[in-house]
């Protein structure tokens, strides 16, 4: 067990130590980075997290997305496959999965696969497009489903405009409140992961995500637009990115989450230290320079393939051999240390940790934070 999931495991025991153990771990982590920096050496493979795109097919075309077009069209895992995935993540005592798409409830295993999972001790969530996940809930849920994130993409047309299928924000709508009739917050956790891009970055939007969490009850996550990422991408004459001209815009939005998680800390999950952070890393994308922590992951797409880190550092295929011969080898080590030192396409992905884990970043926007909400 990694210090970090023995954390966890004590908080769910005795709610009351999370914010301490939290803080212990992430400054234990700055201790090492700090160290790493010098001596790169001491990185090696930890795996915390898997998420799994159990599935390329989905129902909705979303403008910053590929997946069941360009990228991995028609690519399903089979279940035996995910079988042998979760027994050898198991062993290895990895903590979490995360079933990933695609759109997950569109394969016919995902209930067998929630089920396997639990049984297993392996944690198990997913991210959804929550399109139908009121008809499939309450079978996810006696299989032991407890968190579900979803993606929110604004409100009635913007909603529709951005999955390109009209009818559909209406369709979220009633499944959600299907969902939530059926199982309340304390039986089933609810995320909702806004995007921020240059479509959203106003107050309004804001202000409108947060209401529709309200509504449903749910926690709120932030997701700055990808750049580098093969599954994702820019819009129509890039017009999900931001540009130089947009900085006024990023900042009053920085500015407005900030005053929102002082007000409401519990409300959304990244500290005001990553909020604060997050003007950068949708501002000068690959020329932030913070190290990544992605030794902690593992990605597995649609076609089998495994990668340190959502599809950068190819390690093996579970087609041509299983976890157990892939997991904490030469190669992966190898890997957890290029992708600190980003030797890579220098993504923002897990920007928030990478802040909180890194000192001189985090001093940085500890003070920015700070000064913001001075303002």
């Amino acid at each position: 067990m990694t210090i970090d999931s023995l954390a966890r495991s004590i908080a769910r025991t005795v709610p009351a130590t999370a914010p301490a153990l939290k803080a212990g771990y992430r400054a234990s982590e700055r201790m090492m980075s700090t160290l790493a920096e010098s001596w790169p050496s001491i990185i090696r493979a930890r795996t915390e997290k898997i998420t799994i795109a159990i599935t390329a097919h989905c129902n909705l075309r979303c403008q910053g997305c590929k997946y069941g077009r360009d990228f991995m069209p028609g690519a399903q895992l089979p279940m035996q496959t995910v079988r042998e995935l979760l027994e050898d993540a198991a062993a290895a005592k990895v903590p979490a999965v995360r079933l990933y798409g695609g759109e997950p409830l569109l394969h016919p295993d995902v209930v067998e696969m929630v089920r396997l999972s639990n049984e297993l001790g392996v944690g198990c969530y997913m991210t959804t497009n929550a399109l139908i996940l009121d008809r499939k809930i309450a079978a996810l849920h006696e299989a032991g489903l407890r968190k579900v994130t979803i993606g929110y993409y604004g409100q009635e047309g913007a909603f529709d405009e951005y999955v390109q299928r009209p009818g559909r924000f209406a369709r979220l709508v009633e499944s959600l409140t299907n969902t939530r009739a059926l199982y309340g917050p304390d039986e089933l956790d609810l995320q909702f992961n806004f995007l921020l891009s240059r479509r959203s970055a106003s107050v309004a939007a804001v202000d409108e995500m947060i209401a529709f969490a309200d509504r449903f009850q749910g926690r709120v996550h932030i997701d700055v637009v990808h750049y580098s990422l093969p599954y994702f991408q820019e819009g129509e004459d890039r017009e999900l990115q931001f540009r130089p001209e947009d900085k006024p815009a990023v900042d009053a939005v920085i500015d407005h989450l900030l005053k929102v998680k002082r007000d409401r800390p519990e409300l959304l999950t990244e500290s005001e230290v990553a909020i604060a952070s997050f003007a950068d890393w949708a501002l000068k994308q690959e020329e932030m320079k913070v190290p990544c922590d992605a030794r902690k992951l593992l990605w597995v797409g649609a076609d089998g393939s495994v990668m340190l880190c959502y599809v950068t550092f190819p390690l093996g295929n579970l087609h041509e051999k299983r976890l157990s011969e892939i997991l904490y080898t030469p190669k992966h080590h190898d890997a957890a240390r290029d992708a600190f030192q980003l030797n890579c396409p220098n993504c923002h992905c897990e920007a928030a940790s990478r802040v909180e884990k890194h000192a001189p970043s985090f001093r940085k926007y500890a003070k920015d934070a700070a000064e913001r909400l001075a303002r």
